[in-house]
């Protein structure tokens, strides 16, 4: 049997800065991609690594006090040492520098010479220094460069020219004859505009030494060194061992390069061009996504609007960061990123809807199994339905994630996890238990841990850690050789009866929001008026007997949910799970302080034993306890996540 490869290659990331949020993005997107195709039973190779010459290097290691090759040596390991820390899991990291591909550089610069296809000449053009390429009139915009938006300076000098434009019809109908060839559609059409509306100019690839030495010397002419291009692309190559190695027969045909749009035209023009003249067929697919904007602005060093992913990992978790960056960026498109959308993320898609789902879902096969998964007995409809939308969710997951549409996949597997959630509340387990219904309890409990485990199976690209938790939660294999996509679609009965399942998960505990920033100019404050004096504590109460205090029931509960009691502004009707056979509900007044979407999730304490009464006609079985203070109410809680019922002592 022949088994599917797929190679996946990030751009060789310039060390000319540090690496912030959008390097990690495109690492983390590339490692999912690549995760996804081994959980898919895919042979895969994903690169990475670093670009580390051209003018830019020479100007940043000067401002640095440091050799080119010191500076790249400290900058490339920064890159090299944040990426096991975001989970990323690459098969090989190049760099430019490296011995082997500079010489296979020069290998493939003497074939397309000899070729014919690479000419020397004079040339005079616009020349950005930050883009470290020749612009044509028309290409400027305002005279400015459209990416750095300063003028470049006209340089006019003797280059070696590669003959890109003999190629131009040739890649114009390779694009219109392979529509996936670029993808999203968007920038394939960006692409062919750029093809049909005038000739392709020759591309300038040396630079003289005598105004730029640190690069790859050219193999016929020891007084140039090759434009940083021409030497960056041929690292998906060199990696591969090109001309003739097994690992390039096996993987080239195969290749998915992951760009970010801005760096569209060097990939989609030049590179396909340059595959040709060497005699290769081109990369499979060139995957382009959008940017990510801080305050509608792309981030910049120079604007000081930087991202740092370390700080957000620690902060959010390793899963948390992960899953916002893949499920908030629509592909191909831009997005704006901030820290209170990805708390309103991690809270609502991770703390809300899947931890409670797994929490719950625990705790009641320990209450109703001893923890160990039952025997199914014969299921009905309703049961044929959940099998049904977890097998299209799996299925329409697979198909968008493999075109790299992760935030579309993801929202398709949220459909399976709300419709888990919404299947608990409607076959309500807890009223099966009070009924003595063992068998038709045993099916619903077995159909939940059957669909968590192909959520979690799903979850390991995007994931690992958590994934991997959550499958040992459910006393399944971790190790995503054990685990087959295909599989979990289309399968069922992956779970074992008898096995031992965990007593709670608490993977996603709620995070508290970040504090809104001050805004930039705030209004001249107004005179305070006079506030009364706080009220002093109230002293002790009259002492009590240690007995009487044993007959409270105090017990740490989850909020499953929370609404407005009609008619009554302070009021919120919460239901908890308290360990009790089914969902206990408590009248709270403390609308005024909390929203009912803000405190699902929350574990809060609750005296469990207070005899029913009814507020505003709705039965309230309980207390919440909290603190009042000054403008505003704390809730108790443990400080760390707890199984629903455990008892306050």
């Amino acid at each position: 049997m022949t088994v599917e490869r797929f190679y996946i290659t990030t751009p060789i990331y310039y060390v000319n800065a540090r690496p912030h949020l959008g390097h990690a993005h495109t690492t983390i997107l590339a490692d999912a991609m690549a995760r996804f195709h081994r959980v898919m039973g895919h042979d895969v190779r994903f690169l990475t690594g670093t670009d580390e010459h051209g003018d830019k290097i020479v100007k940043a290691s000067s401002a640095a006090g440091q050799t080119p090759q010191a500076y790249c040596d400290a900058i490339s390991a920064l890159f090299k040492d944040l990426w096991p820390q975001l989970g990323v899991e690459y098969s090989q990291f190049i760099r430019t520098t490296d011995p082997e591909h500079k010489r296979l550089v020069q290998k493939a610069l003497q074939q397309v010479y000899d070729a014919g296809d690479i000419y020397f000449g004079e040339y005079g053009g616009h020349y950005c220094f930050g883009c470290e390429r020749f612009y044509t009139e028309k290409e400027l915009v305002d005279g400015l460069c459209p990416d750095h938006k300063i003028k470049p300076e006209y340089i006019a000098e003797k280059n070696y020219f590669f003959r890109m434009a003999k190629y131009q019809q040739w890649l114009l109908d390779h694009i219109k004859a392979n529509p996936e060839f670029i993808r999203p559609e968007q920038y394939r059409n960006e692409v062919v505009a750029l093809l049909e509306s005038g000739a392709l100019e020759d591309l300038c690839i040396s630079r003289p030494k005598s105004r730029l030495d640190w690069g790859v010397e050219l193999p016929f002419d020891k007084d140039y060194v090759a434009y940083v291009w021409f030497d960056a692309l041929l690292n998906y190559l060199t990696a591969l061992g090109w001309p003739d190695s097994k690992t390039m027969a096996d993987y080239w045909p195969h290749t998915n390069h992951l760009i970010a749009k801005d760096i569209l035209k060097p990939h989609a023009v030049f590179w396909p061009t340059m595959l040709k003249a060497m005699g290769l067929e081109p990369y499979q697919h060139l995957n382009v996504h959008g940017y990510w904007l801080v305050k509608d602005t792309k981030m910049s060093k120079s604007l000081g609007n930087v991202v740092e992913p370390l700080a957000l990992k620690d902060k959010y978790g390793l899963s948390g960061f992960r899953y916002f960056l893949l499920r908030e960026m629509t592909f191909g498109y831009d997005s704006s990123f901030s820290e209170e959308a990805l708390c309103a993320r991690f809270n609502s898609d991770l703390a809300n809807d899947l931890g409670n789902l797994f929490s719950r879902s625990l705790a009641m096969t320990h209450k109703y199994f001893d923890g160990r998964i039952p025997q199914a007995g014969q299921g009905g409809p309703d049961e044929d339905e959940l099998r049904s939308m977890a097998k299209e969710a799996c299925l329409n997951f697979q198909r968008l994630f493999e075109r790299f549409q992760t935030a579309k996949a993801l929202d398709s597997l949220w459909e399976l996890v709300r419709g888990l959630n919404k299947y608990i509340d409607t076959q309500a387990p807890w009223t099966l238990y009070k009924e003595q219904n063992p068998s038709r309890l045993a099916t619903v409990m077995v159909h939940v841990l059957e669909c968590l485990r192909k959520v979690a199976a799903h979850l390991l690209p995007v994931m690992p850690e958590a994934a991997a938790a959550m499958l040992e939660q459910l006393g399944c294999n971790p190790d995503q050789a054990a685990i087959n996509l295909p599989v979990e679609a289309e399968g069922w009965g992956q779970l074992t009866p008898g096995t031992l399942v965990a007593k709670a998960s608490n993977l996603f505990p709620r995070i508290e929001a970040p504090a809104a920033l001050a805004p930039e100019a705030a209004p001249k404050a107004k005179a305070p008026k006079p506030q009364p004096a706080p009220a002093a504590p109230a002293g002790p109460k009259e002492p009590i007997d240690f007995e009487d205090f044993q007959k409270l029931d105090l017990r740490v509960a989850t909020v499953l949910e929370a609404t407005p009691v009609p008619k009554a502004d302070k009021l919120l009707l919460v239901k908890l799970d308290a360990g009790d056979p089914e969902p206990r509900q408590v009248v709270a007044g403390i609308a005024e302080f909390w929203k009912p979407e803000d405190l699902v999730g929350r574990q809060v304490v609750v005296v469990a034993n207070l005899k029913p009464r009814k507020l505003r006609g709705v039965e309230s079985q309980g207390m919440i306890l909290a603190v009042k203070r000054e403008g505003g109410l704390e809730l108790l809680r443990p400080s760390e996540p707890v199984i629903p019922g455990s008892a306050v002592s």
